[in-house]
């Protein structure tokens, strides 16, 4: 839609002041997206109102910026988070062409379909538990000229890749079960819990996906996930207890924490 005379910054104004009231941290910025994404005024209308009401913009709009991607989004499934684009790049530094890559706990697909955008000719494979994360996926990763897999963590991958994996990303749910009453609503509310949930001190899916690790590596093939600073310890332990070398890296301007775990070539 355009805003670009008076009755548009009229239209303008009128968003920012609605999303403000609903308590929108970044009002001004939401509503020009709203303004742009929105075919007509009924839409726009009807899209202020689900902001309003708590659904993020992600779900409203139907796709989330991402790695300077369009990410397309359903209902429900996980929104990926700008802190995130540290572990695209952080795998990214790592990966080589046409290295196998996997992205476990997939949501949206956005981790994966950033890192096939970044690099040239992977071979790219996704896995996650939601069928509505697979369905959001199956869209982006197709484009990314990936396939995507519906069940728990390595279950559904094809065998034949095991041993072979380059790179393994896993954005894996982190926050502790008694913290998710913390979350923001649009968060706790409007994203599936599966998502969200890490057991009771956050780190149960870190556990077992980092404890299969190994089978699935390729000699010196990275694990990748995202952790908390808080976390980032006990995280790397847990690299190390399944015999990874652990390492950790950080960006404080994205507030990002990454472990990242390196099959050794020659196991002990």
């Amino acid at each position: 839609m355009e805003n670009g005379n008076s009755h548009g910054h009229s239209k303008y104004a009128k968003v920012v002041n609605r999303l403000r009231a609903a308590g929108c941290v970044f009002a001004e910025e939401e509503a020009r997206l709203l303004l742009t994404a929105a075919r007509t005024t009924a839409e726009l209308a009807e899209w202020v109102e689900r902001r309003a009401a708590g659904l993020p913009l992600e779900h409203v709009i139907g796709w989330a910026e991402f790695c300077g991607l369009r990410i397309e989004m359903d209902p429900k499934v996980f929104v990926p988070r700008k802190r995130s684009e540290f572990l695209v790049s952080q795998a990214a530094a790592l990966a080589r062409p046409e290295d196998i890559v996997v992205d476990l706990c997939c949501g949206s697909g956005a981790l994966g379909a950033a890192l096939a955008a970044a690099l040239e000719r992977i071979e790219l494979y996704a896995a996650d538990i939601d069928p509505a994360a697979v369905r959001c996926a199956s869209r982006n990763v197709a484009a990314a000229g990936g396939q995507v897999y519906e069940g728990d963590l390595y279950d559904p991958l094809p065998v034949t890749l095991r041993g072979r994996v380059n790179v393994l990303i896993a954005n894996a749910p982190y926050v502790p079960t008694g913290g998710i009453e913390m979350l923001p609503s649009e968060a706790r509310i409007h994203e599936a819990q599966v998502a969200l949930d890490g057991g009771e001190d956050g780190l149960d899916v870190q556990r077992r996906v980092a404890a299969a690790a190994p089978l699935w590596l390729a000699p010196g093939g990275y694990l990748l996930v995202e952790t908390s600073e808080r976390q980032m310890l006990q995280t790397a332990q847990i690299f190390v207890d399944s015999g990874l070398i652990a390492q950790v890296a950080s960006c404080d301007e994205l507030d990002a924490t990454v472990v990242i775990g390196t099959r050794p070539v020659f196991p002990e």
